[in-house]
């Protein structure tokens, strides 16, 4: 079963602007537009986010 919190490095009593800002910190940081060096790696981490 995947634990969407344990993904977004969040609490899981953490409020929805607290979730949002993890998931968007998150997305900037694995991107695979930013992170040409690990381009798969990036993408998979991308879809475990979305």
């Amino acid at each position: 079963m995947v634990n969407y919190y344990e993904i977004l490095e969040v609490s899981q009593k953490a409020s929805k602007e607290v979730i949002e800002k993890a998931y968007k910190a998150l997305a900037k940081k694995y991107h695979p537009d930013l992170n040409q060096d690990n381009k798969k790696e990036a993408e998979m981490k991308m879809q475990k986010i979305n």
